[in-house]
Parts: structure tokens; C-alpha cells; sequence
């Protein structure tokens, strides 16, 4: 597909990063970059139709079984796909057969004729990201693969200095901040060819950094609060997403 600034609809595929974690409104829901592109796009196209299928937690081999075959039958102009990095930040991943399930994921949404837009998922600055930097760059290296083979969009959110500064990032140290989301909006918006509204990859203004008794209590609010819990439900085998709809599962017209 051309890119041009005529798209009628757009579903969205993926994990907590496409859901819009934590990215939060005031009823306790989340909005997130795809919620904002698509209230961009609609404002292009009268008739405009959203779908988002993602569900925080999913692992790709999920994505691939539960989301995919839905999302490749509504025929959408633009369709997204990001995931594969639940898998490679667990203790034990076989990155291979993630390459390969995303690879299938690829081929199936493909077939649905739209503009397929893939992601190098953001890292935030830190030790986490440096264990794991290897396997995020062989799924990296896939991702790109795939997008030479379907003429697919990439965008290089795993580049950016901006989005791997911690302020971009909420208090659990996985998803972006309400500011990061917006900035992922805009990024992709640029990459499906549309015109510049802002630099989304602008650094943020130079700030004193925290003071030691902030970290501490930074660090150990995060430990209760967010690595505790996680650490439970992997040591049980149980998803935040266990249980949980997908966000948006029908393309339907779009309403703020």
C-alpha cells in the first residue's frame, strides 16, 4: 500500500505496550499511542475504524494464536504489530523460536493487504536493559527482516535517546508515561508518512538528578509496588492478562 494520509482504519496487535500501559485516564483505564493515532487519523477520514486486540502480558506465541487470525480478516488499512519482548525479558527464552513465531505473525498479518507497521521496542536506561540487550537485538534484527519481505514501516523506537530517558518511563519501569506514549504516537504517525506536528525524539530539558535518600525510596516503593508482584506471577505461571478482554476487539467506528 502507498503511504498517504487517507487511511479509513487501523487494528492494532500486540502487549501492555499497544494496550497503553500505563499511559492512565481518570477512570483507571489506559489510552496509550494507539488510542492516540487512531483519534489522529480519524480526524483525517469521517468513517474512520479502530480495532485493538492487545492485552498486557501476552507473549508472542499468544499474540500470534489469539489475535493475529482476527486481525488479518478485517481488512485494515494500517495494522501494528508489536511483540515478542515478554518473551526476551523473561530468565529463559528460546529467541529463536520467538524470530520464528513473530515471523509467522508477520506473514499472516501481511496477508491482510494493509500497511504493516512493525517496532523496535523502546529500552529504558539501566542495568535491565543492558542483561538483556542481546536477545532484544537478534529480535531487532528479525524485525527488520520482515520488513524488507512485506515492504512493512519500522520504527526505531529502540534508537531513541529520548525514550530511554527514565522520565519517559512510569513508576513500574516497563511502560512508557503518558509523555512516552504521546511521543510513540507521533513517531508512528511520521512513519506512515503524515506531516511533522513535533519532534518526538527532542531530549527532555537538562534536570538535577535525585538526590540518594529519592532513589532509595524510589527503588523501594518500585520493589513493593511492581517487582514483588511480578516475581509472584512469574514463580506461579499466571499473566496480568490472564482472564482479561482484548481492549478494543471489533473495528468499529472510532469515538474519543
Amino acid at each position: 500500500m502507498e503511504m498517504n494520509a487517507h487511511y479509513t482504519s487501523f487494528v492494532a496487535v500486540g502487549d501492555s505496550f499497544t494496550e497503553g500501559m500505563s499511559d492512565a485516564l481518570p477512570d483507571g483505564s489506559y489510552r496509550g499511542w494507539a488510542d492516540l493515532l487512531a483519534a489522529r487519523l480519524a480526524a483525517l477520514a469521517p468513517g474512520f475504524r479502530y480495532a485493538n486486540l492487545a492485552v498486557r502480558g501476552k507473549l508472542i506465541g499468544q499474540i500470534l494464536d489469539e489475535q493475529c487470525g482476527p486481525a488479518a480478516s478485517m481488512g485494515a488499512d494500517v495494522v501494528t504489530l508489536v511483540g515478542g519482548l515478554n518473551d526476551v525479558l523473561r530468565p529463559r527464552c528460546d529467541v529463536e523460536q520467538v524470530c520464528a513465531q513473530l515471523e509467522t505473525a508477520a506473514d499472516l498479518l501481511a496477508k491482510g493487504g494493509g500497511q504493516l507497521v512493525l517496532m523496535r521496542s523502546p529500552g529504558r536506561e539501566g542495568p535491565v536493559l543492558e542483561r538483556f540487550r542481546p536477545r532484544m537485538e537478534r529480535l531487532f534484527a528479525q524485525i527488520d527482516a520482515l520488513a524488507a519481505r512485506h515492504g512493512a514501516v519500522v520504527v526505531d523506537l529502540y534508537g531513541s535517546r529520548a525514550l530511554a530517558d527514565p522520565r519517559l518511563w512510569a513508576d513500574d519501569r516497563l511502560h512508557l508515561n503518558a509523555e512516552g506514549h504521546r511521543r510513540v504516537a507521533e513517531a508512528v504517525w511520521q512513519a506512515l508518512g503524515l506531516p511533522t506536528e513535533s519532534d518526538w525524539d527532542a531530549p527532555l530539558p537538562a534536570a538535577a538528578a535525585p538526590g540518594w535518600r529519592m532513589r532509595r525510596a524510589a527503588d523501594l516503593r518500585f520493589a513493593r509496588e511492581h517487582l514483588v508482584p511480578w516475581v509472584g506471577r512469574r514463580l506461579t505461571g499466571r499473566s496480568s492478562g490472564d482472564g482479561r478482554p482484548a481492549k478494543r476487539p471489533e473495528l468499529l467506528p472510532y469515538e474519543s
